[in-house]
Parts: structure tokens; sequence; C-alpha cells
């Protein structure tokens, strides 16, 4: 019996030998003498007796007896050799008393080397068992910038309290964030249970979820689990059995091969994306079989996260609502739930707006999105969309709008209409779209004068006083709030002058007009055209409509000079039928460097993705721990630089 089960593991290692050599990798187990060979260690740790997992011990610690093995520590030597005579010896007494006698192995990078046991090894990795005892010594290295190093800094701090060596991200942050999703404080020691508990659960969802081809995926099995209990909760995924956890990473198994394919978010720029008919409706499997689906047949929930008297963008939002609602002569009903702002509340309007018939839901806040995804997961059968940009899920569709084409006219106004070099501009969040919406302002401004200076402020900061920092600048025409609520009676949004006396006259203002985007999309949805597809194909998508659409545009004062009118029509004009782009042409950023070629036009990602200001804004995007609060919350989602949403996980 054990002779034969030799030979099947000869087999397999002969395999392995034979398929890394046609890769061109190497065909023996990795030595760790080797490795150290270049890698300063910074200190070793006697870890003890534990119990190892077997995936975990990748090679061996010296050259001794690297080449009876094959990667994958199945054997090499032939079975009438004293090697395979030992091996079936070790393997008969697995099958009669199993293997007690604990390894000796090295730790380094969170990847075990075996000093002493290969053999004992290569039969349990045989046998498919999931760990092995041995006695562990933990060789730190010394640490450095690179991602390899920073991972392993970050796993010997979860480490530290978990006492757990299962678990390994690809991407920085993730630690912190799974800690967050178990209820868990920075620094908060498990005890004996909570370990029992978590090895157990992730135990049966990684055997699940490779079971599945998970590990044939381009992220690890950790990454994976922290998708799954973002969406299910930790609480119901330690307690659920492998049969139930298959069962939900079905459901969701698209948006974990997305995460694979490293989160590409596609940016849809003009609605006829979305309006081309297919041969296959989308709405056919949700509401029923037919070509068309009439708008009697919708109910539509809109979830903000204001009221439309003390937020400019629930307000923006809620006009939106109340167009669709006319332009369909109230054929369809609408319905909206505002003040929603923790993520039980979200979770309830949701579901209050499904148990109210709603068969598409709007969630109009990035802080939705998280919510967003977990309800669409368990409700398939109901359309969500959420209001934000770059985010990256396949399970509802994003939209938002081109506000920087706006911006550069607003720009252009001020630097025609202004005396004086100097421009203010007021910003808000330091997230994705606003520093183009800033970089917009100050190239249209120089696009009329090459000289002009754009000072920049942020609205959301701890210290705010931007108005006061432009007064003591002398500067009168800034750039301010997209919008006003009911209640608000200041003028300072949109461009707007100050003058001597203190008084102030609104020139233009930008106009989010969101009852065009709904429109479209709705009647895309009673049309029945490939929307549902376009979603559901392994790839995020962004609506990501501007003036072309109707979704942007600007309005100005009748008091301006008749040329400047002139010039604003022939700007929005061309952008609106594509002949002119606002990211065209040879721009530098503030420290000189060409952010953007002579005779070239930036990409859709590298515009909703920048985090450089253009070289004539005097400015600085703030740190993370200048913000406000509630500034802080929608940077950890959407935040423009990869520094500041790290520190949103500290």
């Amino acid at each position: 019996m054990a002779l034969y089960d030799y030979m099947n593991a000869l087999k397999r290692g002969r395999r392995q030998y034979q398929d890394s050599l046609n890769k061109g990798e190497y065909p023996y187990l990795p030595v760790l003498d080797n490795i150290l060979s270049y890698t300063e260690i910074a200190s070793e740790v006697s870890l003890g007796l534990m119990d190892i997992p077997l995936d975990k011990i990748i090679g061996t610690k010296t050259e001794g007896r690297t080449n009876a093995f094959a990667g994958n520590f199945m054997p090499l030597l032939e079975e009438e050799s004293e090697f395979g005579a030992k091996w079936a010896s070790l393997y008969d007494h697995q099958i009669d008393d199993g293997i007690q006698d604990p390894i000796i192995v090295y730790e380094f990078m969170n990847r075990f080397y075996v000093q002493e046991g290969n053999k004992r090894v290569s039969v349990m990795k045989y046998v498919g068992a999931y760990s092995i005892a041995g006695y562990v010594t933990r060789l730190v290295p010394k640490r450095t910038d690179e991602k390899e190093n920073k991972l392993y800094y970050e796993f010997l701090d979860f480490y530290q309290v978990s006492f757990n060596c299962d678990v390994w991200f690809s991407k920085e942050g993730c630690y912190k964030k799974l800690l967050k999703l178990m209820g868990k404080k920075p620094g908060q020691v498990w005890d004996k249970e909570e370990r029992t508990v978590f090895k157990s659960a992730y135990s049966r969802f990684t055997k699940t979820f490779t079971q599945k081809g998970g590990d044939k995926l381009a992220l690890t099995a950790s990454d994976a689990f922290l998708i799954y209990i973002n969406v299910y909760s930790y609480e119901k995924a330690k307690d659920q059995t492998e049969n139930e956890i298959a069962r939900a990473l079905d459901r969701i198994w698209e948006e974990i091969e997305l995460a694979a394919g490293g989160n590409q978010v596609e940016l849809v720029e003009n609605p006829e994306a979305v309006e081309t008919p297919v041969h296959k409706p989308s709405l056919l499997n949700w509401l029923r079989p037919a070509e068309t689906i009439e708008p009697e047949m919708l109910k539509i929930a809109f979830i903000y996260n204001k009221t439309a008297k003390t937020s400019p963008w629930t307000y923006a939002h809620e006009l939106g609502r109340m167009h669709l609602e006319q332009a369909f002569g109230g054929r369809l009903k609408t319905m909206a739930i505002d003040n929603v702002t923790t993520e039980p509340e979200i979770e309830n309007a949701i579901e209050l707006s499904i148990a109210s018939g709603c068969n598409t839901i709007f969630t109009t806040a990035p802080q939705m999105a998280n919510q967003s995804v977990r309800s669409a997961v368990l409700h398939p059968e109901v359309k969500i969309y959420n209001c934000s940009i770059k985010m990256s899920y396949s399970s509802i569709c994003t939209y938002y709008g081109r506000m920087y084409e706006a911006k550069f006219l607003l720009g252009a106004i001020a630097a025609a209409m202004t005396k004086s070099d100097k421009l203010g501009y007021i910003a808000d969040y330091p997230i994705y779209g606003t520093v183009a919406n800033i970089n917009a302002f100050a190239l249209g401004a120089r696009m009329i004068n090459p000289y002009v200076k754009v000072y920049l402020e942020w609205s959301r900061t701890k210290d705010a006083d931007a108005v006061n920092r432009l007064n003591r600048e002398g500067i009168t025409y800034i750039s301010g709030e997209e919008m006003i609520t009911p209640q608000k009676e200041s003028r300072e949004y949109g461009l707007y002058i100050k003058n001597p006396d203190g008084s102030l006259e609104n020139l233009a203002t930008p106009i989010w007009h969101w009852g065009k985007f709904y429109e479209r999309i709705i009647r895309s949805i009673c049309r029945g055209t490939g929307e549902k597809q376009t979603m559901k194909r392994k790839k995020a998508v962004n609506y990501w409509w501007g003036m072309s659409a109707e979704v942007i545009d600007v309005i100005y004062s009748q008091k301006m000079p008749h040329g400047i009118h002139r010039l604003i029509d022939f700007l929005k004009n061309s952008i609106r039928a594509g002949s002119f782009h606002p990211f065209d042409g040879l721009i530098y950023s503030q420290n000189g460097k060409i952010q953007c070629k002579d005779g070239k036009s930036l990409t859709a990602e590298e515009i909703v993705s920048m985090d450089w200001l253009a070289e004539n804004v005097v400015g600085i995007i703030p740190e993370f721990k200048d913000l406000t609060e509630e500034a802080q919350t929608l940077v950890r989602l959407q935040g423009v630089k990869e520094d500041e949403r790290k520190a949103a996980e500290e």
C-alpha cells in the first residue's frame, strides 16, 4: 500500500518538476540559505511549538535534500532508493498512528522552510493534511520600502494580536480592514476562543474558495475573505457551513473576479453606450418576459444622506427626482428617504425601499457604496445605482458627472472678466474628480490670461478660513460651491465677484442636471437595452457623463460683455460636440513635470485619478489629518492620494 502511494507521489513530483522546467522556473525546493544571502536580517525570534499551515511550507532551510523534492514537496527519487523506503515507512506511520513528532522550521516573510522533517512534510502534503506541528524560528528582515517588506511588517502587527499565520494579503492596509470588520480595536489581543473560532471559519472559507478555483485567481484567499466578510459580515461567516459559504460565494463571485483583475473601472462617457439595443434585454430577467418595460412597472427609490433643505448635493438630486416624475407624466412612482448616514440606516433604507415595492434604487452618496453592494448581492432582482466615481464593483452601477468641463468654462470667464492676475478657488473634499475640477478651472483661466494664478483654498479643513485668506490676497473673483440650497441665503456659489462694499455678484454657476441622467437611465431600462449585460461582465462600470449628455451645464449672467458670451458659447458647444477637450496639449504640474504632452489628451482614467495641481495653481492638496471628520470619512472611500488612503486606515 505504501509503495503504491509513494509511486503516486513520485508521479506528482515528476509532473511538477517538468511543469517548472517548461515554464523556465527552478524545479526544486527553494533554499532559505540562498535567499538570506542577499537579505539583511534584523532579528531572530523563537515562536516555540505551533501548528503550521502546510500550504505555507514552501522550501527547505539548507541545500542538503533539495534535489530529492520537486517544488510541491513531492518526491523525485526512485521507489527502490533508501529515501523511497523511508518515505513509505513514514506514510504507513501516518495512516496507522499519525505523525506526532514536530518538525523544525524557519519562518521568513510568512513562509516556512524546513530544517528537519522534509519527508514528514511531504507525506502530510500528499495525504492532504491542513497543518503540521513544528518548532518555529522567525527571521525578521530589516525594514525597507519594498511592498513585500511593508506587507510583512503589517502581518507582524496582526500576528501580535491574533497569533495567526494563515492570513496573507496582497495589498497594504488590509489587516487593519480585517480587524475593523471583525469589530476589533487596534492592538486588541484575541483570546483563545476567538483565535479558534477565526481559524475554523477562515479554514472553511479557504477550503471552499479553493474548491471553486479561487487558487487560480490573481489574489490570495485572504483577499477574497476580506471581500466576503465585507459583504456578509464576519458574524455570519464564522457560523456558516462549507455548503452555505459555497452558495454565498456564488453570489459574489464576480466581485471576487473583479478584484482579481485589478478592480478596473470602465468609464462610460456617452449615453449611447447604454442606449444601443442588444438582442437580449436587460430587465427582462428581472421584471417580466417582454421586449420592453412600461414605466408603470417601475418604482424608484432615492436615498439621500442629508436633506434638500440643508445640502446642495441632496437638493440637486431631489430636483432630479422631481424632473423624472415630470418627464414620465406621473406614469412611474418614486419615493425619497433622507438623512440616512450610518451603515445600519443605509441598510434599513434600502430594505424599506424594497419592501415598498421599489425595483430600482439610487443611493446618492459615495458613503453608501459598500452597503449598496451588500444589498445588491442579497437582492439580485433589484437594480441599485450609487452616485460615486472610481468605485470598483460589478454588483451595482455607479454614476457621476464630468464637472471639470463646467469648471473650465468658469475659469475662462473669470480670467476674461478680472483685471487682476489672481483668481480664487474654494474646493471642498480632496476626492476623485475634485482635483480635475481645480485644474480645469486653472487651465481655462490660463487660456485667456497666461499670467493668471489660481489661489486654492479648502472649505473642509479643520482650520477652514478660506474666504478671509482670499480677502487678504485681494482676490475678488472666486469659484465657490457649485449651488445653493433653498435655506441658504448666501450668494457665495458658482463664480462670483466680491465688490469693495462687501456685496456679491454672481457671474456664472455650474449645474448638476441629475434629472437628465435619471431620465436617460430609466428610458434605457424601459427599452430593455443592454445595460444589465454591460454591468455584469466582470468589470466595474461608471456612467461618467458631461455636457454632451446634458448632465452638466453652465448658466451665466446676462451682464457679461457680449464678446465673452460668444466665447463661452463657442467653448461650451465645442466641448459638447467633442471637438474641444479641456485637458488637451502641453500641461505642467506645480513641480514642473509634464502631465500631458503636446498633441496629446489625458485619458478619462488620468483625469479622474489626478493627484497633482496645475502649474498656475497656488496651494496644496490637504493632508488627511487636516481634514474635518466628515471629509475624512469621504476621503477614506475616494481620496485622491494613495498615502492619504493609507493614513485613513490608521
